[in-house]
């Protein structure tokens, strides 16, 4: 299905954002970048749980 494939991109996405974030705090000591990354972390999150509640209603309606 072509919605899980778009969710697989955006987590890989996301993994690789905070990845970065993380590498560019411990090379730089920057605090700034451990915000970053956490602030990808919640979207990523945010955004996982908005999407599967989209499924749930979707697959409750479809029963009803």
């Amino acid at each position: 299905r072509a919605r899980v494939l778009v969710l697989r991109i955006v987590a890989l996405l996301a993994v690789i954002a905070v990845g970065v974030a993380v590498l560019a705090w411990v090379f730089t000591g920057n605090r700034k970048y451990l915000r970053v990354a956490w602030r990808i972390f919640q979207f990523a999150l945010g955004a996982l749980l908005l999407f599967l509640a989209i499924l749930f209603f979707e697959r409750l309606a479809v029963m009803v």
